[in-house]
C-alpha cells in the first residue's frame, strides 16, 4: 500500500462494465483518462466542472467517481462532499497534477480512496480503478524518468508507454494539445501581465499534466519551474520560449 492509498472497498462483481463519472476540465487529461478507463473496461461519463458533475450524478448512479482535485468552479473535495450527500458509499478516486504530500494526504482525508498524480501511465489508472471496485488487478506502478542532460522537446516513446503502446491515442492527444496550447500560452501570459499569480498557477497546473500525457518534456519542465516561482521573469521567458518551440514542432 502506498502512502497515498486507503484500504480498498470490496464490491460485488459487475455483470456489465461499471459506469464511471470522470470529472476533469482539461481536454487533454480528460481524453487520456477516458481512454484509460474504457480499457478497464468501464463505461465513462465525462464532466468538466462541479456543476456538470452534480447534474450527471443526480440522474445516474455510478460505480466510481474519478475527480480532479482542482476544478474551475470548486475543488474536488467540495464536489465529493456534495456527491456523498446522496451516495455515501460510492468509491472515489482523485487525480491531481500536484506532487505535495500535504495535498495528497488532504484528498485522502476528504474521503477519496486513492489520489493519483498526473501524468501517470494508463496502467496505473486502471489498477487503481480495479482496486477501488474490488476487481482483479495488479498493484499500481508509477514510472519516473530521470534525465540529467538537456531535455528534448518530445519523448514520444514515454507518451506511447503511458498509453500501453497505443500510438493512435498518442497522436489524438497530440492533436488536442496542438489546439489547446496557444490558448494556454495566451492565458498564462495575460495572467502574468496582470500580476495574477493565482490564475497563472491554475493554468500552469492544468498544462503540466497535459505536457506529461503527450510527452512534451521541455515544455513540461519549464511549466513546473514557473509554477514554483510565477514571479520569476527568467523562468517566464524560458516558459514562453519552450511553448513557442513546442508549437513550432507540432
Amino acid at each position: 500500500m502506498t502512502p497515498h492509498q486507503q484500504p480498498p472497498r470490496t464490491a460485488p462483481p459487475h455483470a456489465a462494465p461499471p459506469r464511471v463519472l470522470l470529472v476533469e476540465d482539461d481536454p487533454i487529461s480528460r481524453s487520456f483518462l477516458a481512454a484509460a478507463l474504457a480499457a478497464v473496461p468501464a463505461e465513462v461519463d465525462a464532466a468538466d466542472s462541479v456543476a456538470a458533475a452534480v447534474a450527471l450524478a443526480s440522474s445516474q448512479d455510478y460505480a466510481l467517481w474519478m475527480i480532479d482535485a482542482r476544478l474551475p468552479d470548486g475543488s474536488g473535495s467540495e464536489l465529493l462532499a456534495r456527491l456523498r450527500e446522496k451516495h455515501p458509499h460510492t468509491p472515489a478516486l482523485a487525480h491531481t497534477a500536484a506532487h505535495e504530500s500535504t495535498i495528497l494526504d488532504a484528498l485522502l482525508a476528504a474521503g477519496f480512496g486513492e489520489a493519483l498524480v498526473k501524468p501517470m501511465p494508463a496502467a496505473t489508472v486502471q489498477a487503481a480503478v480495479r482496486r477501488l471496485l474490488g476487481l482483479s488487478g495488479g498493484p499500481a506502478r508509477i514510472d519516473a524518468v530521470a534525465d540529467d542532460g538537456p531535455l528534448p522537446l518530445w519523448d514520444y516513446e514515454a507518451a506511447a508507454r503511458a498509453l500501453n503502446g497505443n500510438r493512435t491515442h498518442v497522436d489524438t492527444l497530440r492533436g488536442l494539445f496542438a489546439q489547446e496550447l496557444p490558448k494556454s500560452l495566451q492565458a498564462i501570459t495575460d495572467a502574468s501581465a496582470r500580476g495574477d499569480s493565482d490564475a497563472m498557477r491554475a493554468d500552469l497546473h492544468r498544462l503540466r499534466a497535459s505536457c506529461g500525457f503527450v510527452g512534451a518534456l521541455r515544455l513540461g519542465s519549464a511549466v513546473e519551474a514557473l509554477h514554483r516561482e510565477p514571479a520569476s521573469a527568467g523562468l517566464r521567458e524560458a516558459f514562453v520560449q519552450a511553448a513557442r518551440e513546442t508549437m513550432d514542432s507540432l
